[in-house]
């Protein structure tokens, strides 16, 4: 079997996020990593992978600017097989049509030996979160798609989901070859080992170009989205806090009205 992951690097959640001056995410001059959310995609390819054997491969896709190639080492470092990273300044600001196009072409590359039976994905991005880009691969692949899914089995070509919606849960069942997206509920991702990190040094990773893909930069990027943050407002600082005090017995009727005037009751 040979399964594709898409990866991507994105902003520590945990630092001190910004925008550029074109109102895009600063994805240069912030510290990064591979997305929480993509981890899961990689631990159920690499448990397909255990069940499957070692004739099964695992290649870690992403798409993004110079740093974005540790998302790549991240997965590698977990157990993929070799890594892509897709790297051209032409796709600075791409949204997620764009971003769809270069990794339908780029899975298409990495399946040119040897087809791809499962593209794999996150449920979303942590700091897109828009949870489009697994259909819109999709459509451009002209495959199935089995998304956000919980529970992954599989027996043979086939694939069986189970998706947690608000009020039932839904069993969905697909053939390979299909693109499929999994949610954080799907089973913890396990970290990467000494061993691992150390093998992952000798991994393959090839560095593509749009000219790689046959992309043209007139496609993505900017300047080719279809949508745009026409504005950004920095978070206001914290203020301090309102202390409500019991002093005289009005302490409950000081914090109801209290909540009342910010509408929580």
């Amino acid at each position: 079997m040979n399964i594709v992951v898409c990866v991507k690097y994105v902003p520590d959640a945990t630092a001190d996020r910004q925008f550029e001056s074109d109102n895009t995410v600063d994805r240069v001059g912030v510290d990064g990593l591979l997305s929480e959310l993509d981890e899961y995609a990689v631990e159920q390819a690499l448990q397909l992978k255990e069940k499957a054997g070692d004739d099964t491969k695992v290649t870690a896709l992403c798409v993004g600017p110079e740093k974005a190639v540790d998302a790549v080492r991240k997965a590698l470092q977990m157990g993929a097989d070799e890594g892509v990273h897709v790297l051209d300044d032409a796709i600075a600001g791409s949204d997620a049509a764009a971003t769809s196009l270069v990794l339908a072409k780029a899975v298409e590359k990495a399946g040119a030996d040897s087809k791809v039976d499962l593209v794999m994905c996150g449920m979303s991005s942590t700091d897109g979160a828009m949870s489009v880009v697994p259909a819109m691969l999709a459509e451009r692949l002209n495959l199935p798609q089995v998304t956000l899914a919980s529970v992954v089995e599989t027996q043979g070509d086939q694939v069986r989901v189970k998706r947690d919606g608000d009020t039932a849960t839904e069993v969905i069942g697909g053939t390979l070859p299909l693109v499929l997206s999994v949610t954080d509920q799907s089973g913890e991702a396990r970290y990467p080992s000494f061993k691992g990190i150390m093998a992952a040094k000798k991994k393959p990773l090839e560095t593509w170009s749009l000219g790689d893909l046959g992309v043209d930069a007139g496609q993505v990027g900017l300047d080719a989205a279809w949508t745009a943050v026409e504005e950004t407002t920095a978070r206001p600082p914290r203020t301090a806090g309102e202390i409500v005090k019991d002093e005289d017995g009005s302490g409950a009727s000081a914090l109801a009205e209290f909540l009342a005037s910010k509408k929580f009751i």
